[in-house]
């Protein structure tokens, strides 16, 4: 990310599902833009040009995976930098301000504000988490190969005990799961 001197324009966005609010403050706190945006890459990308036409934008998300990747890929398309406000930061930095309600444009405020007053605050997005995401994604999948795995050798040792009770004693621990024993079982 830049030093905040060369940022402009500060979007700070709540992303939702179907929706974001966002929330654009120049250096000087004044509101530029405060607007629901649809989950539409059309959309995203109008509002990023048209807070370009103002200066270098940075767009501040609250998630910066699953609901949160679209606007970041957008803003990213567009030319806009991109930065994430970690979840303890936001809340602390909420504290900050009147009110308690939350609402997803008091967020939104809350998101750019920060970004513009408390830069340190703020965490890179970088292209990298695109590795670390598939990472993520092949490291589930170890996690639910080992889940069903085990899933397996419990259901198979309920039914052999339940077929014949002493076979428990005789396939203690981790007995049932070596290759021998199971080719025996499949055989016999």
């Amino acid at each position: 990310m830049s030093p905040e001197h060369s940022i402009d324009i500060f979007l700070g966005l709540d992303v939702g599902k179907s929706e974001h609010h966002a929330c654009a403050l120049d250096r000087d706190g004044n509101k530029v833009f405060d607007k629901p945006l649809p989950q539409l890459e059309s959309e995203l990308a109008g509002v990023f040009h048209q807070l370009q036409e103002l200066g270098t934008v940075l767009v501040i998300v609250d998630q910066p995976n699953t609901i949160g990747a679209l606007p970041i890929a957008v803003a990213r398309d567009c030319g806009c930098e991109v930065g994430y406000l970690p979840g303890l930061a936001m809340r602390k930095a909420a504290d900050l301000y009147p009110g308690r309600a939350k609402t997803d444009k008091r967020d939104a405020f809350i998101i750019a504000d920060t970004a513009r007053t408390m830069p340190h605050t703020l965490r890179a997005v970088d292209r990298n988490d695109e590795v670390l995401s598939a990472l993520k994604m092949l490291s589930g999948f170890d996690d639910d190969i080992a889940r069903d795995c085990t899933r397996t050798v419990n259901r198979l040792r309920s039914i052999l005990t339940q077929i014949y009770p002493s076979l428990e004693r005789v396939f203690a621990g981790s007995t049932l799961t070596r290759t021998p024993i199971l080719e025996l079982l499949i055989h016999y």
